[in-house]
């Protein structure tokens, strides 16, 4: 068994730039990235075969197998570290606060935040429930104001399908 430090590196390079690009390409296609997506399979399916190869070609060495698994497991880690950074995408975040009088929805409001509110009845009573929807960029920032102005605050967010009209209709461009 040879140890070939270049071809372990490439080998393991070349994994780590398949699975990135896989782990970034799925995101796209979730978001609906029609035509990015695609274009970005054909690259991410031209590296593939190439590490496929160089680790077919020589399965007599376990280091290359053991190179590109470890280069997989890293792609996976860099790609999902990629799309947090990009934050692709809007989410949709509700937020359940048991002062029914609060000016939590104004002060959102006054940070730009396009806010949709009303009363519900819970098992403990009633509850000011607020509907916000955002950009997943900006999530954090509104989780942290949330928290400032009602650290008991019940919050849940999740991705939107389909967004038309309303406050967005003005403010952003959905177009991918």
């Amino acid at each position: 068994m040879i140890f070939d430090l270049v071809l372990l590196a490439k080998i393991f390079a070349i994994s780590l730039s398949y699975v990135t690009m896989n782990t970034i390409r799925f995101m796209l296609t979730i978001k609906g990235y029609r035509i990015l997506a695609p274009l970005l399979s054909m690259v991410e399916i031209v590296i593939y075969v190439l590490g496929l190869s160089m680790v077919m070609n020589s399965l007599d060495n376990p280091l290359n197998l053991a190179a590109y698994a470890l280069g997989y497991g890293a792609g996976i880690a860099i790609g999902i570290k990629i799309e947090d950074l990009l934050a692709l995408g809007y989410t949709m975040i509700t937020v359940m606060t048991q002062d029914v009088d609060s000016p939590m929805p104004n002060l959102l409001r006054d940070f730009g935040y396009g806010v949709s509110c009303y009363r519900a009845h819970g098992r403990d009573g009633e509850r000011l429930v607020l509907e916000i929807l955002l950009t997943r960029k900006a999530e954090r920032h509104l989780q942290n104001k949330v928290l400032e102005i009602d650290p008991k605050a019940f919050m849940v967010s999740y991705d939107p399908k389909y967004i038309h009209g309303g406050f967005w209709s003005k403010r952003v461009h959905l177009g991918k």
